[in-house]
């Protein structure tokens, strides 16, 4: 993986990534596609309507169905999804943790239940690495232990520790697979844990990024803690990372999350809001979230969003998708997937800009006005 800096505003960064499979210019949004697909979309309407550089999958849902093992026999997940940019693969370590019951997190790794039929299962550090092989992403997350906030100092002490181990464990596993000619176009992330205690990002930080990793990602937020507290952690945080690898906040957020981390000098993001909102009705638009179901969108001729490019918003009226969402027909997931989708990666273009003409500020309030808020 090659990484450069092209150009900063303030903290804000805009960065490129290239992978074996892509060129990633930063600010990036990467939808996730949990079981090797955005929901609601195939891989022809994400490089024909979305066109993002990487997308997630998920190293738990895809281990246990189809297998990684079918999906390595398949061409991994490029071949078998035909998304042929980028993958970023997590741990399955979140799934593991939120999805199962009777969860036992020893030295080792996690016991975990299938949540599709209960049979049990371990991750290890190696285990997880061995998956994503398979699996064949570009960017594999390592295994850590994950602690739901709130949480006693005693238990998140216990979690940075155990992580720093276990990321010595797959740094050293990862490059020894190296030089056998396993995941060579592979790199691989560690995840700074740590609640919102200072102290404890701080030695998390430090620990994961004295160590050969090709870029660090901020964990364990948004996870119900206040948004300004996310603001101040990530804040914190970010001091102590590398400035030449990227930096990924996972699983964050809203389009407000986005700007203030990246305000913050945060480089990648991912979350499931712009694709979960979209099929419960709710649309993102430059002025603000949008509830398609209201009456007063009936006979409204506009578009979702007058300043949007995408494919939905040159052809369909709000009040054609109202009449969808209300009739529960399919055609309005992937219409509202696109759409939502769409303004996430545009707001994470027109950022690049502004930080590349040296007017992230003046953008910053800009978004903030059209949403009524006004901000110093």
């Amino acid at each position: 993986m090659q990484f450069q800096i092209d150009k900063t505003d303030g903290k804000a960064r805009a960065c490129t990534i290239t992978t074996a499979h892509s060129t990633i210019q930063t600010p990036v949004f990467m939808p996730v596609g949990t079981v090797g697909a955005v929901k609601a979309l195939d891989a022809v309407d994400l490089q024909t309507f979305i066109k993002p550089e990487i997308i997630l999958g998920n190293t738990y849902h895809l281990y246990l169905r189809p297998g990684d093992d079918v999906v390595a026999k398949m061409g991994n997940l490029h071949g078998f999804t035909k998304f042929p940019k980028s993958f970023l693969t997590d741990s399955g370590g979140f799934q593991a943790f939120s999805l199962s019951d009777n969860v036992k997190i020893d030295e080792e790794g996690i016991h975990f239940k299938s949540h599709i039929d209960g049979s049990k299962h371990y991750f290890t550090p190696k285990k997880v690495i061995d998956i994503q092989n398979n699996l064949g992403s570009d960017i594999m997350m390592i295994l850590d232990d994950l602690v739901a906030l709130p949480a006693t100092q005693e238990r998140i002490k216990a979690s940075i520790e155990r992580t720093t181990r276990w990321a010595e464990e797959s740094i050293n596993y990862h490059r020894e697979n190296q030089k056998k000619g396993i995941g060579v176009d592979q790199n691989i992330f560690a995840i700074i844990q740590g609640g919102t205690d200072k102290a404890f990002r701080e030695k998390s930080a430090k620990e994961l990024c004295a160590l050969d990793f090709d870029g660090f990602a901020i964990g364990g937020l948004s996870v119900g803690e206040a948004n300004q507290d996310m603001y101040d952690t990530v804040e914190w945080t970010t001091q102590f990372m590398p400035e030449d690898k990227p930096r990924y906040l996972m699983g964050v957020g809203t389009p407000e999350d986005l700007v203030e981390n990246v305000y913050r000098g945060v480089d990648m993001f991912d979350c499931v809001m712009p694709t979960r909102n979209a099929r419960n009705g709710t649309l993102f638009t430059s002025f603000g979230k949008m509830h398609i179901k209201n009456a007063a969108y009936t006979t409204d001729e506009n578009p979702i969003d007058p300043e949007c490019g995408c494919m939905v918003c040159q052809n369909y009226s709000r009040s054609y998708m109202r009449h969808l969402f209300r009739a529960h027909e399919i055609t309005y997931l992937r219409l509202s997937t696109i759409h939502n989708l769409y303004y996430y990666l545009d707001l994470m273009k027109q950022m690049r800009e502004a930080i590349s003409e040296g007017k992230f500020e003046e953008f910053r309030k800009e978004f903030y006005a059209k949403r009524g808020v006004e901000i110093e």
